[in-house]
């Protein structure tokens, strides 16, 4: 345990979570709405079905820690008019798609998508039903907000096609929760679960968080016991990006309340022994997963993938989406709309999208997305089938690569050989920094470089 912490001491640095790559810091201005809504067109193939996200930006409260684009508010009114505005922009991009094209995957992010009243949910679910070809077999899933949630709207969600549910947890400490301004007691959380298991979704997810303030040992292993007698299927557990300068909001945390370095990697191994001990596979990228889940079986049959959505198991799939901030993905190309609500429905109104970034990636970043992506996802890299796919010798083409993995496979987390490169199970760990080593754009100079949050 002290050789892990002392690495993950070594290795903590600013870095990519590796969502898209390059990642989005980079997309530029020059991308918009004409060069999307031509992507769109030109990109048409019934052979790749589709990936729809759609971002509900309000909440209730504020979480003092929230990294997410998010507005709160009690003003049931804006969500309303945001839902016109949204859907318009699926009706506009569905006039687009070839009504040929299967979507395989849904998903409801935000802010708080069950900020929505069960009618809202039942009507926006509809509408985009109705404009876009689903599988019979299709992810839905939706995350989910316990606090203030009715059992009217869980089963509104069941009625309109979700199957899978994501629930934010991040602690039971009453500590913790009053310091970040998310007060939902354990009876609340094993409440709403049993809703969801209830009405037969097929998939719960518990998203949990380390590195809050008053947060300690002890007081996580206590919340862990409770996460691992809940038994969901999926667990998330991300560590807290302490990010001032980015969300304003994050200043009402007492930064003297947060636990210190060594606390925080020490609940790391705990998370690790607990959960892994509790039968979780360490799929990696703080994510777990029972054994007989499809993201643990995709991986061992090496077709696991990651993109905004996190991993999925849908890797030929393009995303449409749709909402204040949401970014979209082609083969070849990544677009990002407004991130403000007003700003997205004044764009919508006037153009029926709202794209203001994109990138359209050149040959060496989809050489590199693969590399980074086939490492994060697999664990394990074949040379020779990045060799044969991209024709190149990879040994010259990453050279220098090789050469930044070199301290990391004298520390375990890696091993490379002539013909591939493995993690090890220590190395999961360590994912965002192996996949840093294949980044080309982390040499921009100081001024220029993007801000990322720690590694570990």
């Amino acid at each position: 345990m002290q050789t892990d912490i002392a690495l993950l001491t070594k290795y903590s640095q600013p870095g990519p979570r590796y969502t898209s790559y390059p990642p989005a810091p980079h997309f530029a201005d020059d991308f918009g709405i004409n060069q999307w809504r031509q992507e769109i067109i030109e990109s048409q193939d019934t052979a790749r079905p589709l990936s729809l996200y759609v971002h509900i930006p309000f909440c209730d409260t504020l979480c003092y820690y929230c990294g997410c684009n998010m507005v709160a508010t009690q003003k049931y009114g804006k969500a309303q008019d945001y839902l016109s505005y949204l859907k318009r922009e699926v009706d506009s991009v569905a006039e687009l798609t070839d009504s040929m094209r299967s979507v395989v995957q849904l998903h409801w992010g935000g802010g708080t998508p069950t900020f929505l009243k069960a009618e809202d949910i039942r009507d926006l679910a509809s509408h985009i039903r109705q404009r876009f070809n689903f599988a019979a077999d299709a992810e839905v899933s939706v995350e989910v907000d316990p606090r203030g949630l009715l059992l009217e709207q869980v089963q509104a969600l069941r009625e309109s096609g979700f199957n899978r549910a994501s629930l934010g947890v991040q602690d039971f400490d009453e500590k913790v929760q009053k310091a970040v301004n998310r007060i939902q007691p354990l009876s609340l959380i094993e409440e709403v679960y049993g809703w969801f298991r209830a009405e037969g979704f097929s998939s719960i997810n518990l998203d949990l968080m380390t590195g809050l303030p008053h947060q300690t040992l002890d007081s996580y292993r206590k919340t862990l016991v409770e996460i691992v007698r809940l038994d969901p299927d999926r667990l998330a557990v991300f560590g807290y990006a302490h990010v001032p300068w980015m969300k304003k909001h994050q200043k009402l945390i007492v930064q003297s309340d947060l636990p210190n370095f060594e606390t925080r990697m020490a609940m790391q191994e705990l998370i690790l022994e607990t959960l892994e001990g509790a039968g979780y596979v360490h799929i990696g990228m703080d994510h777990f997963a029972k054994p007989e889940d499809e993201l643990v079986k995709a991986q061992r049959e090496k077709t696991l993938w990651r993109n905004f959505q996190g991993y999925t198991t849908h890797r030929h799939a393009d995303i449409y989406a749709f909402g204040a901030s949401s970014i979209s993905q082609t083969e070849d190309v990544y677009a990002q709309n407004e991130k403000r609500p007003d700003g997205y429905q004044k764009m919508i109104g006037e153009q029926s999208l709202a794209t203001v970034k994109g990138y359209r990636m050149t040959t060496d970043d989809k050489i590199r997305r693969d590399v980074i992506t086939e490492l994060m996802c697999d664990l394990s890299l074949a040379k020779a089938s990045i060799e044969s796919r991209w024709n190149i010798s990879f040994d010259d083409y990453f050279a220098d690569s090789l050469n930044l993995l070199k301290p990391l496979v004298v520390d375990g987390l890696l091993e490379v050989d002539k013909k591939e490169i493995r993690v090890t199970t220590l190395g999961r760990l360590f994912l965002r920094n192996i996949a840093m080593s294949f980044d080309a754009y982390l040499n921009a100079p100081k001024n220029e470089a993007p801000r990322y949050s720690m590694t570990a």
